[in-house]
């Protein structure tokens, strides 16, 4: 948790600690790791820790919001499924339909009716992404229903709404922390991918699908222009499932 936190507070504070991201320097192109620049420059000189940590900052923003939003509208509409009977599962119907339907072409479309860029890749991100939190909600929901403190409550006289809230929302958070984990490692990486394609975030700013895009064409000749952000992706999106094990035995207990 310690390093998490060290690690979040070092990007908020990389505008102040390291390079312009976006200044060029064509003196230095595709220079190798120096005291100057730590991990190299990219084609046109810039600093490749700069753009690294200030794309991370962007990527995992992007990534965080979109599991905010879609973690809370799809555990609401999962749990509300679950105790709404026939509509409910109608509901669910609906979630069965939508999750069938691939991101990319959600980010198609968004890219073509908006424009490639940050708009239209949290439109992508977001339009679908909560039908796996409904599902799993819904699931864990009907599974809590059948419990002994549940059917207490229920016989205490507590409501659907009671009983979901304060009784059944908190065995919820284990199971659901560990399925946001898995989520926010499958959105960084859909970003990433949608930005690598073009139809996200668009070059010179730093991200890290859109510098692997960048600088594919250099992989032989500076390998560390394309290695270099794809690190960070691989590695942010292994922390993400890492702490969704650790949430998993914590539900287990």
């Amino acid at each position: 948790m310690a390093a998490g936190c060290l690690a979040v507070a070092f990007l908020a504070c990389a505008p102040l600690l390291l390079p312009d991201p976006e200044r060029a320097d064509f003196a230095g192109l595709l220079a190798g790791p120096s005291a100057a620049h730590p991990l190299g420059t990219d084609q046109l000189g810039r600093d490749l820790l700069s753009r690294t940590l200030h794309g991370g900052r962007l990527t995992l923003g992007l990534s965080l919001f979109a599991v905010a939003v879609t973690g809370a509208f799809g555990t609401a509409v999962g749990a509300a499924a679950a105790v709404t009977g026939a509509f409910g599962r109608l509901v669910m119907r609906l979630v069965d339909v939508l999750a069938a339907i691939p991101v990319v072409l959600f980010g198609l479309v968004a890219a073509v009716t908006l424009g490639p860029g940050t708009t239209s890749l949290l439109v992508a991100v977001t339009a679908i992404a909560w039908t796996p939190f409904a599902r799993q909600a819904h699931l864990l929901v009907l599974a809590e229903r059948e419990r002994e403190y549940v059917t207490a409550a229920v016989a205490l006289g507590a409501g659907p709404v009671r009983v979901l809230v304060r009784h059944v929302g908190r065995n919820l958070v284990p199971p659901l922390g560990a399925h946001a984990c898995v989520r926010f490692a499958s959105t960084l990486l859909t970003i990433s991918g949608l930005s690598f394609l073009g139809l996200g975030v668009q070059p010179p700013t730093a991200e890290w699908g859109a510098m692997v895009a960048e600088g594919r064409e250099y992989l032989f000749t500076a390998p560390q222009v394309v290695l270099v952000p794809s690190a960070a992706v691989v590695l942010t999106a292994g922390v993400a499932l890492w702490w969704g094990r650790r949430f998993d035995r914590v539900g287990a207990r």
